[in-house]
């Protein structure tokens, strides 16, 4: 008999060939986990790495899952926040896989947020040169961003998500009931690459999201529904452009902004978190296309007020603690990943849900335009 959580699941296909594989989303998947596991990868052993604020909350639930399946676990709990993002812990990952003799054809899994996502994707594709990894996204922003697509990293002085490799997971669980736990902030934040997808190409997506905004942040069906429509956006593009080459870039959209003021705070995550950081990148990237009379003010404006609406923050100014002079942001802005012989590469837009990828953009004009909006 299907039980009502089953009945609530939504599957997104990522169609990659050999390589695709299967979004669950929906509530009850990590009680579900160790079925959903053994039905795909028999006879595996699995490496679980989380961090000390989702552990308390769902490792043991998750394990109880897998030992019910049959399947035999060890875990790793490390710190929280965006600085775990390091060396450091990369190593301690690394040596924890290999220390429980976790071989290729065994499993490795990130039970938590970005953070232990991109962490332990990339500690899962260079362990024996590539080992079996599956996505327990535990946050709104994992869920239906970094969890999805293979990208994996870690940070580094010069920038954010500088050094990692593509490594596809073999499967992603997200449990849409986690999220209820979660912090307004840190809900809110995940919000912000909800948003990204409507801005990029689906307008009609982004108009129901400023119509039922309220009814995702409560739960139920809006919920999942937003997640799904995610999720898919994101499999799709990724389908087509796995190694970002081109139309993947979009998924950018206010990123080259937000991460120049993540590591203008220094990940500091008591000012700004990723997805803070990308909200107001959205809306600088509008205001500057409407400032290259590439698209309106009135569609930035838009995005300002919805974003607002729901409590993100909008400007520069929001950041608590001050920035450093723009000639500091333009510094990050030049590591981006997206800049390409030494040319700034933006993903600016001409309308809500008209999104490109702008090549060659005069850092000039950019510099001038972070003058505007944070003059010192």
């Amino acid at each position: 008999m299907t039980s009502p959580a089953s009945a609530a699941r939504r599957t997104v296909r990522v169609d990659l060939g050999e390589r695709s594989y299967d979004i669950l989303i929906g509530p009850g998947l990590i009680a579900s986990a160790g079925a959903e596991i053994g039905a795909r990868l028999k006879g595996c052993r699995i490496a679980v790495v989380t961090d000390e604020h989702v552990a308390p909350l769902y490792l043991e639930p998750f394990l109880s899952s897998l030992a019910d399946a049959g399947i035999e676990a060890v875990s790793q709990v490390l710190p929280a926040g965006e600085k775990t993002k390091s060396f450091e812990h990369l190593m301690t990952v690394c040596d924890a896989v290999l220390g429980a003799r976790i071989e290729r054809g065994d499993a490795v899994v990130a039970l938590g947020g970005g953070v232990i996502g991109d962490l332990t994707g990339f500690a899962a594709g260079i362990v024996r040169r590539g080992s079996r990894f599956i996505q327990v996204p535990t946050s709104l922003l994992a869920q239906v961003d970094s969890s999805v697509g293979g990208k994996t990293g870690i940070n580094s002085r010069h920038g954010k998500n500088l050094i990692g490799v593509f490594h596809q997971p073999d499967l992603v669980l997200a449990d849409t009931g986690v999220l209820d736990t979660l912090s307004p902030r840190e809900f809110r934040a995940g919000y912000a690459e909800v948003a990204k997808y409507g801005l990029i190409d689906k307008p009609d997506f982004f108009a129901w999201l400023e119509k039922n905004w309220r009814d995702i942040f409560s739960g139920g069906e809006a919920r999942i529904e937003a997640i799904a429509t995610s999720c898919q956006a994101k499999a799709d593009v990724v389908a087509a452009d796995e190694r970002e080459t081109g139309l993947r870039a979009l998924l950018n959209l206010g990123h080259t902004f937000g991460h120049a003021l993540e590591a203008a705070t220094e990940y500091d995550s008591a000012r700004l978190v990723h997805g803070e950081g990308v909200a107001i990148g959205m809306v600088l990237a509008h205001q500057f296309s409407a400032r290259m009379n590439l698209a309106s003010p009135d569609d930035a404006r838009r995005v300002e007020a919805h974003l607002k609406d729901v409590g993100l923050p909008v400007s520069m100014d929001a950041i608590p603690g001050g920035l450093p002079p723009v000639e500091v942001l333009m510094e990050a802005i030049a590591q981006d990943k997206k800049v390409k012989s030494g040319r700034l590469t933006f993903i600016l837009t001409r309308g809500i849900g008209q999104s490109f990828v702008a090549d060659d953009v005069p850092a000039s004009e950019v510099l001038s335009f972070l003058k505007e909006k944070h003059p010192r």
